[in-house]
């Protein structure tokens, strides 16, 4: 990671030259008409990286990055045409290869997280981790690579936020059919989903006389994921009012991780 770090421009959330190049054939092109783009690609993306990596507000990011409303303009239409998924996922993809597996996974992890959200448009109570805010349904491969994320108010349960994952899933990686879950979505409406859906759902559960901590095969992968996501301290919470924001970011964080991966093996 030092050696990383000397090849960033300021911050070590910057992108280095192998991983820009990696995602600048991803960028939105210019258009032939109006006036030229005045805008630097990279910059945006190093001051979504830099706010998401420290957890500061729109307003606090250093003045070189631009003014923050240019950066939060940009950052808005970038989600909106898919850009941070499309780099998620690119990534994801090489990465698997890099470690000698397909592409696309045929097996998958599933589970949730809840959070505060202070400033959602909506929220809810989650009465088991007594946290009013928002859910992160999740799931990723068998290495702990994020998937997919459904985001949804904390009241929400993790059987009915599940089955909008095996649809999700169903969608976006085809080639997926051995679920594992804990014992939270042994539910008839779960099952019943995956089974119209052509999933095998494995329950992981926790033995009757087990005592303390204990690591669970298959379950530890994706707590692990959670580890990784609230590295990046604006994640730690949910500040964003909307769902798609904060949806964005989760991806920002978590390609950021890949591609650094995929760059600087």
């Amino acid at each position: 990671m030092a050696q990383i770090a000397k090849k960033t421009k300021r911050y070590p959330s910057d992108l280095t030259d192998e991983e820009w190049e990696r995602i600048a054939p991803l960028m939105p092109v210019p258009g032939r008409r109006g006036r030229p783009r005045e805008v630097e690609f990279r910059e945006v993306i190093n001051a979504v990286r830099y706010l998401v990596r420290s957890g500061c507000g729109w307003r606090m990011l250093p003045v070189h990055f631009g003014p923050w409303q240019t950066v939060y303009g940009w950052f808005r239409e970038l989600a909106r045409r898919f850009l941070f998924q499309t780099v998620h996922d690119v990534a994801l993809m090489v990465d698997r290869e890099r470690a000698g597996r397909e592409a696309s996974p045929s097996a998958a992890v599933i589970d949730s997280q809840s959070v505060k959200a202070p400033h959602a448009e909506t929220r809810g109570y989650d009465a088991g981790k007594k946290i009013v805010g928002r859910k992160r349904h999740i799931a990723v491969d068998t290495d702990g690579r994020l998937l997919l994320v459904n985001l949804t108010t904390a009241d929400i349960s993790d059987s009915a936020g599940g089955q909008t994952v095996l649809s999700a899933i169903r969608k976006r990686w085809p080639w997926v059919k051995h679920l594992f879950a804990d014992g939270a979505y042994d539910r008839k409406g779960m099952m019943d989903k995956a089974a119209y859906l052509d999933f095998i759902v494995e329950i992981i559960r926790r033995s009757d006389d087990q005592k303390g901590f204990q690591v669970l095969p298959r379950r530890w992968v994706v707590e692990r994921t959670f580890g990784w996501m609230i590295r990046w301290r604006r994640l730690v919470r949910d500040y964003e009012k909307r769902i798609d924001v904060s949806h964005a970011m989760i991806l920002v964080a978590m390609g950021g991780n890949l591609l650094r991966r995929n760059a600087h093996p």
